[in-house]
């Protein structure tokens, strides 16, 4: 187990930036995801701290030693692949075991590591299987066997779960959250899929254009994004985001008006300045429907379409000629066409500066 410090780091592939001075520090037994867009620059990131991609400034330091020269060899750490890069002709057991045998370990070290690894993933039944006789998520598992056999100081994992189909990644999501419970190593895990993220990590670094956006918790980045690009790529469905301007009404408490004239409750004193352009981000379970008659501050949405998902009934609709999606859990029958009255949950409004797409924070 170790922690991992990166240090503005930055990488060029010819005149194109990847990665502009990251930064980012990881502490020991965490579970860290690497979340963002395609092209964000999260795997490049993964494949430096892994030794597979050279640094071009800033440094990498692996239980506080700096690991920018060496080897991918001498970094102790494990990776594991969207592919599961197994080899065909090998058992479980002996692909599991290649990477200590080419480092002549002991047999009988060999033999335990394997044994252990195989009891915590539920492989003991199938150590003498071939890959082609094997489950996508059984090789999953013997991918991270291979890796956990190693006893690496950190993991790495690379989009794992990307080739499974949705039920089975939901399971290895599991069961990647109770090995790691269990083994307790540094983890540093890259994922486009936001749930994923939110599931897994103890901490998220949501990345963008080579950037990192935010570093927290699951719900730090949900409750307190900190840009209008974390509030919209953290939660599914998506923050609702309308476009308009704070104005003071008669007793100076602030009110926010869309381009349609549609007015909007603020929460709190003093959020953004009189005149000042923002985007009002109101996620779709903080929506509450109350009537179709148009009540103070309370604007009147067409519904488009309603999708039943179960336990919950996701609404979308016309507000102001913007589409708001609305997460309802109580039973209520909402119809394409009816109207409904809006009425957003104050303590969970989100205002973003229009120019910057920075959070403007009650009180600002």
């Amino acid at each position: 187990m170790a922690s991992v410090a990166i240090d503005n780091v930055t990488k060029f592939y010819g005149p194109f930036q990847a990665l502009h001075t990251v930064s980012a520090d990881i502490e020991d037994s965490e579970f860290i995801v690497l979340v963002g867009p395609s092209g964000c620059g999260k795997t490049t990131l993964l494949r430096m701290i892994a030794g597979l991609e050279s640094i071009d400034s800033g440094a990498i330091a692996i239980d506080g030693r700096v690991v920018n020269r060496l080897p991918p060899r001498d970094r102790d750490v494990a990776m594991v692949f969207q592919n599961y890069a197994l080899y065909p002709h090998k058992t479980v057991q002996q692909n599991m075991a290649f990477s200590l045998k080419l480092r002549k370990a002991d047999k009988a070290v060999i033999e335990e590591r394997v044994r252990r690894a195989a009891g915590i993933l539920g492989l003991e039944n199938h150590l003498d299987r071939y890959p082609r006789q094997l489950s996508g998520g059984q090789r999953q598992r013997v991918a991270m066997g291979r890796a956990l056999v190693r006893d690496p100081k950190v993991f790495l994992f690379d989009e794992p779960l990307s080739n499974l189909d949705a039920k089975l990644r939901i399971q290895m999501r599991t069961e990647i959250k109770a090995i790691h419970q269990r083994v307790g190593t540094t983890a540093i895990y890259v994922t486009h899929d936001q749930v994923e993220a939110m599931t897994l990590a103890s901490r998220i670094v949501v990345m963008n254009d080579g950037r990192v956006e935010q570093i927290g918790t699951p719900m730090e980045l949900y409750v307190r994004p900190a840009n209008l690009f974390v509030a919209g790529f953290i939660g599914s469905p998506p923050m609702n985001m309308l476009s308009g301007t704070v104005h003071r009404t008669d007793d100076g408490g602030p009110v926010f008006v869309l381009a349609t004239g549609e007015r909007l409750p603020v929460p709190g004193f003093g959020a953004g300045q009189n005149g000042q352009a923002l985007t009002y981000g109101i996620r779709p379970e903080h929506l509450v429907i109350n009537s179709a008659e148009p009540r103070p501050l309370e604007p009147v949405a067409a519904t488009i379409s309603v999708e039943p998902m179960g336990s919950e009934t996701l609404v979308v609709a016309d507000l102001a000629g913007t589409l708001v999606r609305i997460l309802l859990r109580e039973d209520r029958v909402v119809a394409p066409g009816d109207r409904l009255g809006l009425a957003p949950m104050l303590q969970h409004v989100h205002l973003f500066d229009a120019e910057t797409g920075l959070a403007v924070r009650p009180g600002a």
